[in-house]
């Protein structure tokens, strides 16, 4: 994997604050009268700690990295990166990884809910399907990374109204002709669900006539060999 382009995460300081003169030791600070200045040590600012706030996700969404080495199975070519739990844990790992439009050909960004693996025949994915967006070359500058980088947000921002149960993550897919972003469903037969999916991420991503978005059942990719089934809706 690439190495990183940006680092994230700032240092902890250790805080100290200076204490009060003991009032037992002073006279000065014994009865109601006003506390000289110099008797009194502030806290230095740049040693006071800064507490902010962390903004969980609805849901925890773990990264995976496909790596295409024919020397591995498929399998243990598809690894976990790290999961997120919080909006400041996924910022980091989006600033912290190589851009989808920079891997190398043949490569996958997955992001699926915990638990769930990238693949057609995890239980959670195995009844679904996906909706699919190809990119030809010529797009993969323009497009890619703003593309995928809006899908996330819509995952991370649980953005499909009362249908987001049914999302189960999505994969961006590095190609030597077409690249493709899928949103990845639980249940092909969900029609109200998958529609509503399908035209969010369209209004989203601005797709007009020269990306095609269709919908894919798991099931007719696996009885199929390559990596595209029969289409069954289009927006």
């Amino acid at each position: 994997m690439a190495s990183s382009r940006i680092r994230v995460g700032a240092s902890k300081e250790d805080s100290k604050m200076s204490s009060l003169n003991n009032r037992g030791d002073n006279p000065h600070l014994h009865g109601s009268g006003p506390v000289k200045a110099s008797l009194v040590r502030l806290p230095d600012p740049a040693l006071t700690p800064v507490f902010r706030p962390r903004h969980p996700l609805q849901n925890s969404w773990t990264l995976w990295f496909f790596k295409n080495d024919r020397s591995r199975s498929w399998e243990e070519n598809q690894r976990p990166v790290l999961s997120v739990q919080t909006v400041e844990d996924f910022w980091a790992v989006v600033n912290h990884i190589e851009l989808a439009s920079k891997l190398q050909t043949g490569c996958d960004y997955s992001f699926f809910k915990e638990g769930v693996k990238p693949m057609w025949e995890d239980e959670m994915n195995r009844r679904g399907g996906r909706w699919l967006i190809k990119l030809d070359k010529k797009q993969r500058a323009a497009n890619l990374d703003n593309f995928w980088l809006e899908v996330l947000l819509c995952l991370i921002g649980e953005s499909f109204d009362g249908h987001g149960p049914q999302v189960n993550g999505a994969v961006v897919a590095v190609r030597n002709k077409t690249d493709r972003i899928g949103i990845w469903l639980a249940d092909a037969t969900h029609g109200d669900a998958i529609l509503h999916v399908g035209r969010v991420i369209k209004e989203r991503l601005g797709i007009d006539g020269k990306s095609q978005l269709g919908f894919e059942a798991h099931q007719d990719n696996m009885r199929k060999a390559g990596s595209t089934g029969k289409v069954k809706l289009m927006l």
